[in-house]
């Protein structure tokens, strides 16, 4: 029961969406079972129960992140018990989350990128593709932000788009020249092609074929679409342009936290991640041109 309360709390108060809700369940259904398993009390599991649930779950094969989440929305979950006068302790408040090996985000070249661009054709199809590979490089938005925005949202005299980020939080990013050549090409005939039975539709920004509302999905196959026939051979996704924006930015002299505001990250450190990114490339280029960079000796000869 208080269970459903929490996830009621995280639905309709926080506006989390319904995967993160779900996610959310299936954590606290994970945790219930395993308290029922040892015949304890769930209000109060206790922090020995906490870290034996924890270290199960990573004794089981989990990855170190899916256990991390797992924890943070326990954690979540107990303190919203205390908010609420059900419990005084939260078992998992002084567990560390694991630490994770770090890893690079994919991202395309400046040249990569303008491959890609010359790709798509001048019908509504092509003006239209064009349109969404810039405002994605441009504003480097999730592709949930681009899909689900508005033409009210979008202001041409300022050159800018008004989105919807996590937990609905608002932000406005900026369209480049590129961006706004690509929308000035789109603009008319997605006038003319939306469906003017759907009110949806004639809301959206980015439409399909059939003149309705673009999917996420829809979006991600017209990237695979001229990823195919572009020769490039990384594995590309909408959320790569949003690192691609990233990285770019960062190696121009972009202030990262300028950065974290234009990608919209509550905290700094996922934002840093792509500072990393520019010491790797220092490093690999160091490796590359300097002449005792790339031999590796054992030893010191005499």
């Amino acid at each position: 029961m208080k269970a459903e309360e929490y996830l009621n709390y995280l639905k309709n108060l926080r506006n989390y969406s319904s995967a993160t809700v779900k996610a959310y369940s299936e954590d606290l259904q994970k945790f219930e079972a395993y308290l029922d398993a040892e015949g304890l009390d769930s209000d109060e599991p206790g922090t020995t129960a906490a870290r034996r649930f924890i270290s199960g779950l990573s004794a089981d094969g989990m990855s170190k992140t899916s256990v991390n989440r797992i924890m943070s929305s326990l954690k979540g979950y107990y303190r919203y018990l205390i908010k609420r006068g059900y419990t005084d302790v939260n078992p998992f408040e002084n567990i560390r989350s694991l630490k994770k090996n770090r890893t690079l985000p994919e991202y395309l070249f400046e040249a990569e990128i303008d491959s890609l661009l010359k790709l798509p054709g001048n019908d509504f199809a092509g003006l239209r593709d064009r349109f969404i590979l810039e405002l994605l490089y441009s504003t480097g938005c999730r592709v949930s932000e681009v899909s689900g925005a508005g033409l009210s949202d979008l202001d041409i005299k300022s050159k800018t788009l008004r989105v919807s980020g996590k937990g609905g939080k608002e932000r406005i990013v900026y369209l480049g020249n590129e961006a706004m050549k690509a929308l000035s090409g789109y603009l008319p005939l997605r006038n003319i092609r939306a469906d003017k039975t759907d009110q949806d539709a004639l809301n959206a920004l980015l439409i399909n074929v059939r003149g309705r509302r673009i999917t996420q999905r829809g979006i991600a196959l017209i990237i695979e679409k001229y990823i195919n026939v572009s020769g490039i051979s990384k594995k590309v996704s909408p959320h790569t342009f949003r690192h691609s924006f990233a990285t770019h930015l960062v190696d121009h002299g972009a202030d990262i936290r300028m950065v974290q505001e234009m990608l919209g990250h509550e905290s700094l450190s996922t934002t840093q991640i792509y500072t990393h990114m520019g010491i790797e490339k220092l490093r690999n280029v160091y490796r590359q041109a300097h002449p005792h960079a790339g031999k590796q000796n054992d030893g010191v000869s005499n």
